[in-house]
């Protein structure tokens, strides 16, 4: 999708959602179905609600409305739609003004907490100079909502839906390269008649998928002669516009509705986006007369080619090769970290092993105390049991032995 081009989607998609209601013709009360937009309409952005409740309040705006819906994308980037501002209602600017003030009050309070988290004392903080850093707002009026707050809203949305289409265009462009690197891998590790086979192999499914049925653009004649032939069982080449719409209004109630629409496209073609095109009044239906101006359109019998994403490579080989470099520089950056790890890690073992053999030398020196005798505690036997012994026998096996010579007659 161009640049800019999804904030007037969002805008027109506001519009049809929260306005517009089907028209009863069988005067049946009937509950409006609320209509699931075709992309996720959340942008993303942190002022979301804030850019959803602006464009709300100015829908309700006939004047607005109306010159929203002529306008294109160069009208909304350029500023030309916020002039405008000035001719909406008072009840409308009313609003708007407490919209921005509920939003001032919100960032201030983003900001008090980013301070307190931070463990910052400010007392005096001065929210003037704080908001600046909030460009989806004019700062310096922090009570009306002026045209330039509606022009700042615009113009920063739109840069902002820029850069995040940026970031998952290259998000995706990194998959991209990174299956094409793991393809090469995989194969650079088989042999060679194995490589030519997974080879040979990869190669046709490429070319049969290349070789799937066209797919039609939706609500062109192509597509629409497509349902004309295959559906109803008719000539392709009587195709009939006014025939083509009476055969598909199955009610007959002269418009095709969301139902009625939903049976001329197959699930892979997606039909809201092109209702949205022929649906000039937005009343959520289409009615013959825009019906048929659909027909007259260039786009009706010369539309645009739709190409898949295979068909045409998103990376060229030098941002692979610059790829691939990078990828090798984090390996041997993850195997230096690894070889650092694994040495810390080996150094930690010994210190273990050491203290180990400290705890277990601390062990056998406290074993060996608590087996030593204490002091006039008897000797133990040699099963660990305590001898004891006269008193008698004790004094005189303390006393010195004189041995006479007689001793050694006897």
């Amino acid at each position: 999708m161009e640049l800019g081009r999804r904030l007037l989607l969002l805008m027109l998609s506001v519009c049809a959602t929260v306005h517009s209601v089907p028209l009863d013709r069988n005067e049946v009360k009937q509950e409006p179905k609320e209509e699931q937009p075709e992309e996720n309409m959340d942008t993303g952005l942190y002022y979301d609600r804030y850019l959803r409740e602006v464009i709300e309040v100015l829908e309700t705006d006939p004047h607005f409305r109306e010159k929203l819906q002529t306008a294109n994308t160069e009208d909304i980037k350029n500023g030309r739609l916020s002039k405008e501002l000035d001719l909406v209602g008072h009840h409308v600017r009313t609003r708007l003004d407490e919209l921005k003030r509920q939003e001032v009050s919100r960032l201030r309070m983003l900001l008090r907490a980013k301070l307190d988290s931070t463990n910052t004392q400010n007392l005096q903080m001065d929210h003037t100079s704080l908001l600046k850093q909030f460009e989806h707002l004019d700062p310096h009026n922090t009570n009306t909502f002026e045209a330039k707050d509606l022009e700042l809203l615009i113009s920063t949305a739109t840069k902002d839906l820029e850069n995040y289409d940026a970031e998952r265009h290259e998000e995706f462009k990194r998959y991209e390269m990174l299956k094409e690197h793991e393809r090469r891998e995989y194969l650079r590790g088989l042999d060679q008649e194995k490589r030519e086979q997974e080879e040979k192999r990869l190669q046709e499914l490429k070319d049969k998928h290349r070789q799937h049925p066209k797919v039609n653009a939706p609500g062109s004649v192509d597509q629409l002669r497509e349902v004309w032939e295959e559906t109803d069982g008719l000539d392709p080449k009587e195709f009939n516009p006014k025939t083509f719409f009476k055969l598909h209004d199955t009610n007959e109630d002269g418009v095709l509705d969301e139902q009625e629409l939903e049976a001329l496209f197959t699930k892979e073609v997606p039909h809201r986006r092109w209702r949205r095109s022929v649906d000039l009044n937005r009343d959520r239906v289409v009615s013959l007369d825009e019906f048929l101006k659909s027909t007259e359109k260039k786009e009706f019998s010369q539309p645009k080619e739709w190409e898949t994403l295979d068909t045409k490579q998103v990376y060229t080989d030098e941002e692979l090769l610059r790829f691939e470099a990078e990828l090798r520089d984090k390996e041997e950056e993850l195997k230096r970290r690894a070889a650092a790890l694994q040495q810390e890690q080996d150094i930690l073992k010994e210190r273990g092993k050491a203290l180990e053999a400290q705890r277990k030398e601390y062990q056998d020196v406290q074993k060996q105390k608590e087996q030593q005798p204490e002091d006039g505690a008897p000797p133990a036997g040699p099963n660990g049991e305590l001898q004891f012994q006269p008193a008698a026998q004790k004094q005189k096996d303390k006393e010195p032995k004189v041995f006479s010579e007689g001793f050694f007659n006897i």
